[in-house]
């Protein structure tokens, strides 16, 4: 590093998930400076978790860990809120990490976390579904229990809001019915044994035109058997896409970035890393890491030192 290289701060965080919080926090906590950038609310995901079940410290709903995580930030003097702006490119070299901002402005700091995480999929994003061009399926997190009280939802998709619903409402009388594909039976193993849950696993599945409230769907088999269902409502559980910024960030085929293909001054966290690791918890957990990995690469100090 340049010794008359001037910074903005000791560290960008890019996205203010469970992720970017944890490493703002474990870098004011070793006496860095952060600037954390979040085009939303901090944790604005974790208010639409109603129930928890992975998290340490007492947690028992998204909002109320969102909520003490928010006030711990926002009491961390050392980290800087930049709320409601998006970073529209990454960029890093020898000596930098430059990230430009969606009013022009550019901050520069020694190394970046990026921590933006993922984004819901839509029918269109996903092969093994067909849908009505200008169907609106909302999300199964935003399904409310007493709206669907004795009803039975289609559920496309096995991703895992299945279980945190069934786990909110343990006495709901909702039944689910859940089209999924091959690539999600990893997912559903949770929600396996329980009897509000009807499993169909399936090649291909093309949402039926219908002038009613009720949605009607075929589902090809992995047999090749046809099967139609009717449910009272439908919603979308397919799984989300990488969000990451434009600029210096590889990705994979899957479009996730893996942490060790990245440049040594760009780090990787949370959800944005993996398909397959996307927890609360480990989202903490490489936040945090992440912090550390700057604080050690600027003292020149070995990971394992």
């Amino acid at each position: 590093m340049a010794a008359d290289t001037t910074y903005d701060t000791d560290l960008i965080v890019i996205g203010g998930g469970p992720a970017g919080c944890a490493a703002a926090r474990m870098a004011a906590g070793v006496g860095m400076r952060s600037i954390l950038i979040e085009p939303d609310a901090l944790c604005r995901n974790l208010y639409r978790i109603p129930a928890l079940n992975n998290v340490l410290g007492g947690h028992t709903s998204g909002p109320e860990l969102a909520d003490a995580v928010t006030a711990e930030l926002k009491s961390t003097e050392l980290c800087r809120l930049a709320l409601g702006r998006r970073v529209t490119e990454l960029r890093a070299d020898e000596v930098r990490v430059t990230v430009t901002v969606d009013t022009g402005a550019r901050l520069t700091a020694p190394y970046a976390v990026v921590a933006t995480g993922v984004g819901p999929l839509q029918p269109r994003d996903v092969s093994w579904i067909t849908a009505p061009d200008g169907l609106a399926l909302p999300p199964l997190w935003r399904a409310h229990a007493d709206a669907a009280a004795g009803r039975t939802l289609l559920v496309l998709g096995g991703d895992r809001p299945i279980g945190t619903f069934l786990r909110a409402h343990p006495d709901t009388g909702t039944r689910l019915l859940v089209v999924y594909p091959a690539a999600d039976a990893y997912k559903i193993e949770e929600i396996r044994e329980d009897p509000r849950v009807t499993l169909l696993p399936a090649d291909h599945v093309t949402v039926l035109p219908s002038g009613g409230t009720a949605v009607t769907a075929e589902a090809v088999g992995r047999d090749g058997g046809r099967r139609t269902v009717t449910a009272d409502a439908a919603h979308l559980n397919i799984g989300n896409a990488p969000t990451a910024p434009s600029g210096d960030l590889v990705r994979g085929v899957d479009g996730y970035c893996p942490p060790a293909d990245q440049h040594p001054r760009v780090i990787v966290a949370g959800d944005l890393r993996s398909a397959r690791f996307q927890r609360i918890m480990t989202a903490l957990g490489s936040g945090g890491e992440a912090a550390l990995r700057v604080y050690y690469a600027v003292r020149d100090m070995p990971v394992g030192g």
